[in-house]
C-alpha cells in the first residue's frame, strides 16, 4: 500500500487543485472513526459535510448496497425500477410532502428547485416569460454549477466563470425588511438555508424564517429551503426549518439522504409545484437508480430507528456547553444548533486552518470555513464518551495551539 506522502504526491501531480484538503489520507471508516494508510486513527468531526450523519460504513447501509448492487444497479428513467416507488412513498410519508423528484448531487437538486420555481412562476403564478426572479441571501452556499455560483456572494466562486446567469437578487441573511423590499411581481421564490453551513454555522435571528414564510405566502412566492447540510437530523430536528414551526413550499435534501454511501439527493414539494414538470422537461440518467433508492430508504430508517435526531439535541447541547466552558484567548464565540457547531476565532488568531492542522495531529479531523471558523459536525452516532475524548484535544488546541 502506498504511504500518505506518496498518495499526496500523486494527487498533486495528476489531480486538479480545486480543493485544499488536510494532509491526511484515509482508507477505512467505522462510526465516527477513520483510519489513514499508516494505521493512525482519527475522530471525524466533519462527517463529509454532514453526509455521514449515520456514521461511516453503517452495517445496515453496507448490507443494503451490497445486496442491491448484486441485483440491479441502473435502469435509467427510461424504465421503472422496484425501489424508486417505495423511496418516494416513504420519503413523502416521513416528511408530509406530496411529491419527490430524485437526483444525485446536492447541486443537481438545487438546480432542479430553481427550474421548478421558475416554471411554476410562468405556468401557475403568471409571471411574464423570462422575467422570473429568485431571492437568495448573502453568504449563501448552494453548490458549484454555473447558475448557482452566479448568485454566490463569494467573489472567488465566480471569478473566471462568466458570463453569469441572471435572475437572482441577493439580500442580507436574516434581514426581513430587505426581503420585503426585494419581493416584486416577478419574484417566484425565496431560496434560503435555514442555517448557513459554509458560512460557518450561521443561525439567523429568531423569527426570520417564520416571518419569511408569512411574507412569501402573502405575495404568492415559493419558500424554498436548502436542507442539504442542515437537514436529516443534523440540528436536532428532521429539518432545521422545524425550529420555527414553518413549512416551506419546497425542500432540497441530499448528503445524509444516503448516509454518505452513494450520491443521492431529492426535491420534495407539493403536486402543484413539482407537477409543472412534463416528460422531457428535466431528468438524470442516474437519478432515482435502484442502488440510490435502496440506500436512501435504509438511511432514512436508521435516522428514525436509532433516534439520531434526539441524539443530536442531547449531545449537541452537551457539546456546546462544554465548549463554552473553555476559556481561550483565540476564540471569539461559539454558535450552533444540535451537533452542528461553529467555533468562531478572533481575527488575530491567525486563521482556523492552523487550528485544524493542530487538531489533526491530536487525532481529531475538523475543517476550517470562511478562514476564521472551525466547523464541528461529527456523525450523529457519536457517544458522550467520544465527545469527552475529543474535548481533551480541542481544549488543548484552543488554549495552547502551538
Amino acid at each position: 500500500m502506498a504511504t500518505s506522502k506518496e498518495c499526496i504526491a500523486l494527487e498533486d501531480q495528476y489531480g486538479a487543485h480545486n480543493y485544499k484538503p488536510l494532509d491526511v489520507v484515509l482508507t477505512k471508516g467505522s462510526g465516527i472513526w477513520v483510519e489513514d494508510v499508516e494505521g493512525k486513527k482519527y475522530m471525524d468531526f466533519l462527517a463529509a459535510y454532514s453526509a455521514v450523519n449515520q456514521g461511516h460504513c453503517h452495517p445496515r447501509l453496507v448490507k443494503v448496497i451490497q445486496k442491491q448492487a448484486a441485483r440491479l444497479a441502473l435502469t435509467s428513467r427510461a424504465f421503472r425500477n422496484d425501489q424508486l416507488p417505495f423511496l418516494a412513498k416513504e420519503l413523502c410519508e416521513l416528511t408530509g410532502y406530496e411529491k419527490m423528484l430524485p437526483m444525485n448531487s446536492g447541486a443537481e437538486a438545487v438546480e432542479t428547485a430553481i427550474k421548478a420555481a421558475r416554471k411554476w412562476g410562468y405556468t401557475v403564478k403568471g409571471v411574464e416569460r423570462n422575467r422570473a426572479e429568485i431571492i437568495v441571501c448573502d453568504g449563501n452556499f448552494h453548490g458549484r454549477t454555473t447558475t448557482i455560483i452566479s448568485f454566490s456572494s463569494e467573489d472567488q466562486y465566480k471569478d473566471g466563470f462568466g458570463p453569469l446567469t441572471p435572475g437572482f437578487v441577493i439580500i442580507p441573511y436574516g434581514n426581513i425588511d430587505a426581503l420585503k423590499k426585494a419581493i416584486n411581481k416577478n419574484t417566484v421564490a425565496f431560496l434560503v438555508e435555514p442555517i448557513q453551513g459554509e458560512s460557518g454555522v450561521v443561525i439567523p435571528q429568531e423569527g426570520f424564517l417564520r416571518e419569511s414564510a408569512e411574507l412569501c405566502k402573502q405575495n404568492n412566492v415559493l419558500l424554498v429551503a436548502d436542507e442539504i447540510q442542515s437537514g436529516l437530523g443534523r440540528t436536532g430536528t428532521m429539518f432545521a426549518f422545524e425550529h420555527e414551526n414553518i413549512r416551506p413550499d419546497m425542500v432540497i435534501i441530499g448528503k445524509a439522504l444516503s448516509g454518505g454511501m452513494y450520491p443521492v439527493s431529492a426535491v420534495i414539494s407539493s403536486r402543484e409545484v413539482l407537477g409543472v414538470f412534463n416528460p422531457g422537461d428535466h431528468g438524470s440518467t442516474y437519478g432515482g437508480n435502484p442502488i440510490a433508492c435502496a440506500v436512501a430508504r435504509e438511511a432514512l430508517k436508521i435516522i428514525v430507528d436509532e433516534k439520531l435526531i434526539e441524539r443530536s439535541v442531547d449531545l449537541g447541547n452537551y457539546f456546546i456547553n462544554k465548549l463554552r466552558a473553555i476559556e481561550s484567548s483565540y476564540v471569539d464565540f461559539y454558535r450552533g444548533k444540535g451537533l452542528w457547531i461553529g467555533i468562531v476565532l478572533k481575527k488575530d488568531a491567525g486563521g482556523a486552518r492552523r487550528f485544524c492542522e493542530a487538531l489533526r495531529e491530536r487525532g481529531v479531523l475538523a475543517k476550517e470555513t470562511h478562514e476564521n471558523v472551525i466547523r464541528i459536525a461529527p456523525p450523529l452516532v457519536i457517544t458522550r464518551e467520544e465527545i469527552d475524548t475529543a474535548l481533551i484535544a480541542i481544549k488543548d488546541v484552543l488554549i495552547n495551539k502551538t
